[in-house]
């Protein structure tokens, strides 16, 4: 599906109060999405958010958790929402586990170290086997990417 009708697509079909940010503000992106020529191709199949060590992860959406561990060396909790969709976050120590309902907002587990060179939170949705940009979950319109040390704005 072209970038466009995924576009299309979630505008459609999610109500923007559907979903909210997997973590408490504030949301720095340090890593964008970058969707996959192929299956197998490079990309980046999510985006990175910075917080801290032990932040708490919440569900982006209401869904039924559908596995909550260990993939390869990481820990991930993966959620799947009405609509077909399927949101990841890594690396999660979990705090529920498979075959719950969780709610918008809920936590579900807490941010480890080992995904980026500073803490972060992987975050990724798909449909069925394709990976979408989870930014259009709760953000309408550009994204822009800040570096971490930015200057306050107006200053």
């Amino acid at each position: 599906m072209p970038l466009l009708s995924t576009a299309l697509v979630l505008t459609t079909l999610l109500a923007p109060s559907s979903f909210s940010w997997p973590l408490p503000p504030p949301h720095p992106v340090v890593r964008a999405f970058h969707a996959p020529a192929s299956p197998f191709g490079p990309g980046h199949r999510g985006v990175d958010l910075a917080a801290p060590a032990g932040t708490a992860v919440l569900a982006a959406g209401d869904g039924v958790v559908v596995y909550a561990g260990a993939v390869a060396a990481r820990t991930l909790v993966s959620v799947q929402h009405r609509n077909g969709l399927r949101t990841t976050y890594e690396p999660v120590a979990p705090t529920v586990a498979a075959g719950r309902q969780v709610r918008r907002g809920e936590v579900i587990g807490h941010l480890q170290e080992g995904h980026c060179p500073s803490p972060c939170l992987h975050w990724g949705v798909r449909r069925g086997d394709e990976y979408l940009d989870p930014l259009r979950l709760v953000v309408q319109g550009r994204v822009r990417l800040l570096p971490l040390n930015a200057p306050p704005r107006g200053g």
